[in-house]
């Protein structure tokens, strides 16, 4: 049956029903209808709505915070890492040679003056850590470690990450690395870790073993990132394929 609306022209003797006969008016109307009948919700559910959800909230977004804060600091370590392998690359292709040590990278001098020519600093800390590095870090289990134990200079990347190149007597360089400089929360295997340069030019956890390391030695030493040492995490973020899992 078909909506009716009454005619109300004054000039009719008797006010005539107009009956509407097109299909869309009618489905229109019979819209109209449904929407001015439509019930709203109640206060109490509204108020045990946004009760779940904060539930839910709560249980979440830790957990959401917790990684998103872990991958920052894995973004920010690969891009050191690779713009250390690009500015070791070019170190060596610089001086034709077939290897970084006979390049040059042979002495502590000569490591510092890589660093700072091969990299955009913004801050120089001669020979000391700090204010580079902060006075000293904790492990993730809480204990503490003291970041002064190495006389070298450190430096302030562009990106913000915190470097210090050191070389060692078995001919690979230990790269110290804070991804975001003297800020926190300064934990070991958070936002501080320690790269190696192996005798072959690659990059990988700190070792006295050849580069690459294997997975399992890698895993070996992600032992000891939890004690005193400040080794041991790189390595495992490596066997994950860039990612903090632990």
């Amino acid at each position: 049956m078909y909506p009716e609306q009454t005619n109300t022209n004054p000039h009719l003797a008797k006010p005539a029903k107009i009956v509407y006969t097109d299909k869309a008016t009618v489905q229109a109307y019979e819209g109209i209808k449904m929407v001015n009948f439509k019930k709203g919700f109640t206060l109490a559910e509204v108020l045990v709505t946004l009760a779940i959800i904060g539930v839910v909230s709560a249980l979440t977004v830790p957990g959401l915070m917790n990684s998103y804060q872990k991958q920052t600091y894995v973004t920010q370590l690969h891009k050191v890492y690779n713009e250390s392998m690009q500015a070791l690359t070019q170190y060596q292709t610089d001086r034709f040679a077939v290897n970084l040590f006979e390049a040059g990278l042979n002495s502590q001098a000569n490591v510092n003056s890589f660093v700072e020519n091969y990299f955009k600093i913004i801050n120089t800390c001669t020979n000391s850590l700090t204010p580079c590095f902060p006075m000293g870090y904790k492990t993730m289990n809480g204990v503490n470690v003291d970041s002064q134990f190495v006389v070298a200079s450190s430096y302030v990347l562009a990106s913000g990450a915190s470097v210090r190149f050191l070389y060692n007597s078995n001919k690979t360089i230990s790269i110290m690395v804070d991804v975001n400089g003297s800020k926190g929360p300064n934990i070991v295997g958070r936002d501080l870790f320690l790269m190696s340069v192996h005798a072959n030019g690659m990059i990988d956890e700190f070792s006295s073993n050849t580069a690459p390391l294997t997975t399992a030695e890698r895993n070996t030493l992600f032992n000891q990132c939890n004690s005193t040492a400040v080794w041991g995490c790189f390595g495992k973020i490596l066997n994950d394929n860039w990612q903090m899992t632990y």
